[in-house]
């Protein structure tokens, strides 16, 4: 009775949070499986010949750290992969340079989320309306499942047989989510109910310029969870490039001065910098074609 009662009340909650900077709290019951934000790691398909050249890249830019550079079969039907784990301090990327086809549906999957318990997790995301569209299998270090939450957005769940450590992280970096108007408060009630987490703002009306469309409104939900941090991006697609095409947002403490070592270390500046409610923003493209969002929090 008392987790029906709950789910009552956080539907109404969602429901409530149309306005600017609402609060809700927690939707679900569900198990804490979530390992921590520095395990969400953004999943970067280059091609092999721009694999060292992105990650060297990506490391000069944030400062951190790699791990071994090696050669795997991370799905379920035969493929070979280079792979490589990046760690900054603002967030982790496992990178892939596939050297056979890429087997689907991989490639697809915008985020990996190390899990405590692999089958519990695919259990929670089922309850919570997510399709389990890659069903659990082995990978040389763990096992591996992919979920699609309503709104057609791809993630992987993964274990380790032997837990990580990774280091805290300094900020946690955003997963970008861009949903249409007709899938958005699924997602929001799926994900949430999902990952245990809190809609922390539901703002009907952000600066469109934050969308490429300077004059436009928009709505935009930020969801934070032990997963990390979830910007849902509520659009009727009309979008200008590369809006859309950028997975992760990454926090800095100066925008101009991460800026300036991106270019340096050879990526391209697809967005120049702008300030549009309490950050301001650019967007980037790394060597390869990894496309983020980089932002710092304007002080008041």
């Amino acid at each position: 009775m008392r987790t029906i009662t709950a789910l009552i009340f956080a539907t109404m909650l969602l429901a409530s949070a149309a306005t600017a900077g609402a609060q809700t709290s927690p939707a679900s019951s569900s198990p804490a499986v979530a390992a921590g934000p520095q395990y969400a790691t953004t999943h970067v398909y280059v091609a092999s010949e721009d694999f060292d050249r992105l990650v060297t890249s990506f490391v000069a830019t944030f400062g951190g750290s790699t791990s071994k550079q090696g050669v795997f079969t991370v799905t379920p039907t035969p493929s070979s992969t280079m792979s490589q784990l990046v760690l900054t301090p603002v967030g982790t990327v496992s990178v892939f340079g596939f050297k056979t086809p890429i087997p689907y549906p991989f490639g697809t999957e915008r985020t990996g989320y190390l899990v405590t318990d692999l089958d519990v997790a695919v259990r929670a995301a089922r309850a919570s309306g997510a399709d389990v569209i890659v069903s659990p299998f082995n990978d040389p270090i763990g096992r591996d499942a992919i979920v699609q939450f309503p709104g057609g957005v791809n993630m992987q769940l993964y274990w380790h047989t032997t837990a990580p450590n990774y280091g805290k992280l300094q900020t946690i970096p955003e997963n970008r989510v861009y949903v249409s108007p007709d899938r958005a408060d699924a997602f929001i009630r799926s994900f949430v109910a999902f990952s245990g987490g809190t809609v922390t703002r539901d703002d009907a009306k952000a600066p469109g310029v934050e969308i490429g469309r300077p004059g436009d409104t928009y709505r935009r939900v930020r969801i934070a969870s032990t997963f990390g941090s979830v910007a849902v991006l509520v659009t009727d697609g009309h979008l200008p490039y590369p809006y859309g095409r950028e997975l992760t947002g990454y926090e800095t403490p100066d925008l101009d001065v991460t800026l300036a070592k991106a270019k340096s270390a050879g990526a391209r500046v697809l967005v120049e910098p702008y300030s549009a409610d309490d950050r301001r923003s650019a967007l980037v493209q790394f060597p390869g074609g990894y496309i983020a969002e980089l932002h710092a929090t304007l002080r008041k």
